[in-house]
């Protein structure tokens, strides 16, 4: 697979109440919360798209990132993260996505180019093909990050998100999805570091 087949797609769109002011901004080992994230992701896709809320200024991004990045708004105001996906992947213009949050600054490039690679494996009309392919841990999947056919999960996203589903666990129940255990996956990252997220100030003292 060709990365420049691929959009990264990186949730930027919440309010952080628990952290107290944005912790996207946070400083995390010289830079913010957010550029971690973006850094990573501009690794393996030639593409990015940064959703911010519907009504939030457009975010500092880092330089001489190597690849295009476009501002997109959440697709409904104050619907979570499945409106952020919403609005991600009507600006996507590759056949793939690989999606992250913004507050996930372990994420392992070499995880993330994998979940591509798999989720691309099943593409091309596929009957047996998956729609998202995710990472399992402590028996679940977890909603971010994953990997995506655009085609197959665009059209799944918008109708969940006017039947009024917020969550992108909702989402998934509507589609396709590879789950990899974790013994499939931590040899790529084995502390877990593509998992972990800010959601308070203490949160940080971990990364």
């Amino acid at each position: 697979m060709s990365a420049a087949s691929a959009t990264g797609i990186v949730l930027a769109g919440g309010t952080s109440t628990r952290f107290g002011e944005d912790k996207l901004a946070a400083d995390i080992g010289g830079r913010p919360l957010l550029h971690r994230a973006i850094t990573a992701v501009a690794e393996v896709v030639d593409e990015i798209v940064v959703v911010v809320g519907a009504s939030a200024p457009d975010p500092a991004l880092p330089p001489d990132l190597g690849v295009s990045v476009v501002i997109a708004r959440d697709a409904v105001a104050g619907q979570g993260p499945l409106a952020g996906l919403a609005a991600g992947l009507a600006v996507a213009s590759h056949p793939l996505a690989l999606l992250v949050g913004g507050d996930q600054p372990g994420l392992q490039p070499a995880l993330l180019r994998d979940l591509l690679r798999r989720v691309d494996a099943g593409a091309g009309g596929d009957p047996a093909a998956f729609d998202v392919v995710g990472l399992e841990e402590d028996g679940q999947l977890r909603p971010l990050p994953v990997a995506l056919q655009v085609a197959t999960v665009r059209p799944v996203a918008n109708d969940a998100l006017a039947a009024g589903t917020r969550s992108l666990v909702g989402l998934f129940g509507r589609l396709r999805v590879a789950t990899l255990a974790p013994q499939d996956w931590r040899a790529l990252d084995p502390a877990g570091l593509s998992l972990r997220d800010v959601d308070t100030r203490g949160d940080l003292a971990s990364h």
